[in-house]
């Protein structure tokens, strides 16, 4: 059985948007599985599981299950929750953007991995095609950067009519209007580091 990435949250829509995610950042070789309950996820055939996305509910009621197993799992939580990070849990704020959420998935991402080397279920940066043009790498880098259409003309130095045609490509190349899904791209792909967002 392949190894999975499970989701445990009540909250369908998010659960579902969290998946969307994570299936951009681990690619096809690892399972990404979304369980409505604790009980369900127990009652469901699973192998290896290398990291847990759980409400903080969840956490709480099955603290047992968890504590053993904080640094593999991720604490869905609604604002800051320092009382998670202080007991050695990592932890995402749903109630943030989905570019933040991004953003936070893949600071943790590189804080367990770290970006010396490529993870088993991604290819080396260099085997990665490149789908996008040079100029649209530069407007995506200045959009996941959180610069606006008009900003990105100015620093490019091109007309806002052109920014939104290379935005439109993006978008089609990419096959989403999402920031936090071009954010995911933009990182993976080396055309931003996690450091300049």
């Amino acid at each position: 059985m392949r190894p999975q990435m499970v989701i445990i949250n009540e909250n369908t829509l998010s659960a579902m948007a969290l998946r969307m995610l994570l299936v951009d950042i681990v690619g096809n070789n690892i399972d990404v599985v979304c369980h409505s309950s604790f009980e369900e996820f127990q009652a469901s055939e699973h192998g290896v599981v290398p990291h847990f996305f759980v409400s903080a509910d969840t956490v709480f009621r099955h603290s047992a299950f968890f504590r053993d197993i904080a640094r593999r799992t991720i604490v869905i939580t609604e604002g800051d929750a320092p009382t998670f990070t202080q007991s050695g849990f990592h932890t995402i704020d749903a109630t943030a953007s989905e570019q933040v959420i991004a953003r936070q998935i893949l600071n943790i991402r590189n804080a367990g991995h770290g970006s010396s080397h490529p993870h088993p279920h991604q290819p080396a940066t260099s085997e990665l095609p490149m789908l996008l043009s040079q100029r649209e790498q530069e407007v995506l880098a200045l959009l996941v950067k959180g610069y606006i259409n008009k900003e990105v003309a100015d620093r490019l130095n091109i007309s806002l009519a052109t920014v939104i045609f290379h935005r439109n490509n993006i978008s089609e190349k990419l096959q989403t209007r999402s920031l936090g899904r071009m954010t995911i791209y933009a990182v993976l792909n080396n055309i931003v580091s996690l450091s300049e967002l």
